[in-house]
């Protein structure tokens, strides 16, 4: 699998991640949870597709998840920072009392850079 999302903690304030490309851990991620306490993306393999963040102006992929349209991956600090999409970043800490990421400029390009020449990939989501 190239890309995987290893869920450690789903909390009030995010699902926090660890992300590893062909098995080697290179950032963190958040995505927002809603009133049932659960990100939209589950546990499950997904297809990932090069995209255009048009809100942000720059490339990044979307994830293919059944019943939902325009699921990013982005750069973001906190749940608030997306609606339900993946925001990157290299580590994990605390803003204004909240869980969040930090470095989201950092880590959203490296993972761009282990993407560069693909169109698609997978990508495997475990520990929900």
């Amino acid at each position: 699998m190239r890309l995987q999302l290893k869920t450690v903690a789903v909390r009030e304030d995010g699902c926090f991640s660890a992300v590893l490309w062909d098995g080697r851990p290179f950032a963190v991620s958040v995505e927002r949870t809603f009133d049932d306490g659960k990100p939209v993306i589950g546990n499950g393999i997904f297809r990932c597709k090069r995209s255009f963040y048009n809100k942000g102006g720059y490339p990044t992929f979307e994830i293919i998840v059944e019943g939902h349209t325009r699921v990013l991956f982005h750069k973001g600090n906190k749940e608030a920072d997306s609606l339900a999409c993946v925001l990157v970043a290299e580590s994990f800490s605390v803003m204004d009392g909240q869980t969040a990421i930090s470095d989201s400029k950092g880590g959203f390009e490296e993972f761009m850079t282990l993407t560069t020449g693909l169109e698609e990939f997978d990508m495997e989501v475990t520990g929900r």
